[in-house]
């Protein structure tokens, strides 16, 4: 890849807390050890992860191949210590078996869209040019944002900009769409921006950031599937990790958070009854939590890297090896 075709600059958000938080009992106590970083793009994270603990090994996972090949080129001076998969992080059990790999030590996330694709004109992430209304973070499969705002009814199209976006004028934004697409169906990004300019009223398009950022938001999620994703990746990486492995968790936004923190709960959570005066042997939740609630990035990283504003990030231990399961007598068993 020529020096001009490399990625643009990208800014890791918290990279220091986040390789601090790897940096547990797992990935200092054994030889070797592995950390997966599930949403590799252009590698900032397991860059620094690789530099930090020399010990670990790292394998990051992309839906996207040509994020896959850009954070391939920039992590090929780590040798062997890192491996490159294109796979979209819920398959991460798969991953897992396919490289032959045991428990691993940590599973890094930092979920959304990467500044290679908000940059790559052609993907249609960004608002700020005009482009075709892609938005899939694997180019070559799925339906469009295009397919989205032409074939979805006014009441799919409501749901998806209310739920994904937070988008107050939803329902008005919906209505003009569905009245549009008739004249002539929507393809590029400067004709939705102009739309949105039209039906959001001037006082709101005067607060809260540029008036396109939460229609594309949405219609980035809704393509990605990246809700549902996110629910089938989070038991499958807690799934992955040995005792004292870390699952350490950025997300952006609220729904992502609250995923996050209700999977989190339910792994470190104690059915034992609150009046027991002690946790029975073997009762106690597998998974402890690292941090106290949702931190959030400091002033001075906000300033020089925006993205970094609407972080919270997560992070639990695990704390004891999963139960073995339990065997079912077949029905010609005696009882």
């Amino acid at each position: 890849m020529a020096a001009a075709e490399r990625a643009p600059e990208h800014v890791p958000v918290l990279l220091e807390r986040c390789v601090e938080l790897l940096s547990g009992p797992a990935t200092t106590g054994q030889d070797a050890p592995v950390v997966i970083d599930c949403t590799l793009g252009l590698g900032g994270h397991s860059e620094g992860v690789l530099q930090r603990l020399p010990q670990v090994r790292l394998v990051g996972i992309d839906r996207d191949p040509d994020a896959l090949a850009m954070a391939s080129e920039r992590l090929a001076p780590f040798g062997e210590r890192f491996t490159g998969v294109h796979a979209v992080y819920d398959e991460i059990a798969d991953v897992v078996a396919d490289l032959g790999l045991g428990p691993v030590a940590g599973v890094l996330f930092d979920l959304g869209v990467s500044s290679m694709q908000l940059d790559r004109r052609e993907r249609g992430f960004a608002y700020a040019e005009d482009a075709p209304l892609d938005m899939r973070m694997n180019g070559s499969e799925g339906r469009t944002a295009a397919d989205v705002l032409n074939t979805y009814s006014a009441a799919e199209l409501t749901r998806v900009l209310r739920d994904f976006g937070e988008e107050k004028f939803a329902r008005k934004i919906a209505a003009a769409v569905v009245r549009e697409r008739e004249t002539e169906p929507f393809t590029r990004s400067a004709r939705l921006v102009e739309l949105l300019y039209a039906e959001i009223p001037a006082p709101a398009r005067r607060t809260g950031g540029h008036p396109a950022k939460r229609t594309f938001q949405a219609l980035r999620m809704e393509v990605n599937d990246e809700l549902a994703v996110l629910r089938r990746a989070l038991p499958a990486a807690l799934g992955v990790v040995g005792v004292g492995g870390r699952v350490v968790v950025e997300s952006y936004h609220s729904l992502e958070d609250r995923l996050t923190k209700q999977a989190f709960t339910e792994v470190t959570r104690s059915d034992v009854p609150p009046d027991l005066p002690f946790v029975p042997e073997g009762s106690e939740p597998p998974f402890r939590l690292v941090t106290r609630g949702a931190e959030k990035a400091g002033e001075s990283e906000t300033r020089t890297n925006p993205r970094a504003a609407s972080v919270r990030l997560r992070a639990v231990e695990r704390v004891r090896p999963p139960l073995p399961p339990t065997r079912t007598p077949s029905r010609g068993a005696s009882r």
